[in-house]
């Protein structure tokens, strides 16, 4: 991963010991769980008809990721309701 001018040397100052990072408060740690546990929890089922090409395909991708197809597609579906897939023009 490429660095801006910015985060090198932030980093560059943080490993000469010039710089300290604070312990998180346990308000902000209980936030993060919070946040946490709704963006992980799954409470809705549903069924859904895909082709055998398809199918087969993101069987393959996942298992190439190390993770359970149902995992990969529920991924894919979260990405895409938060804006963080990019239609190709």
């Amino acid at each position: 991963m490429k660095l801006t001018k910015a985060e090198q040397e932030i980093g560059d100052l943080y490993e000469a010991g010039k710089i300290a990072t604070d312990k998180p408060r346990k308000a902000m740690l209980k936030k993060l769980a919070t946040a946490a546990d709704n963006t992980f929890r799954k409470d809705r089922r549903i069924n859904i008809r895909l082709s055998e090409h398809d199918m087969v395909g993101i069987q393959r991708v996942a298992a190439s990721m190390g993770v359970p197809y149902q995992t990969l597609i529920s991924g894919l579906i979260h990405q895409f309701v938060e804006g963080d897939l990019i239609q190709k023009a």
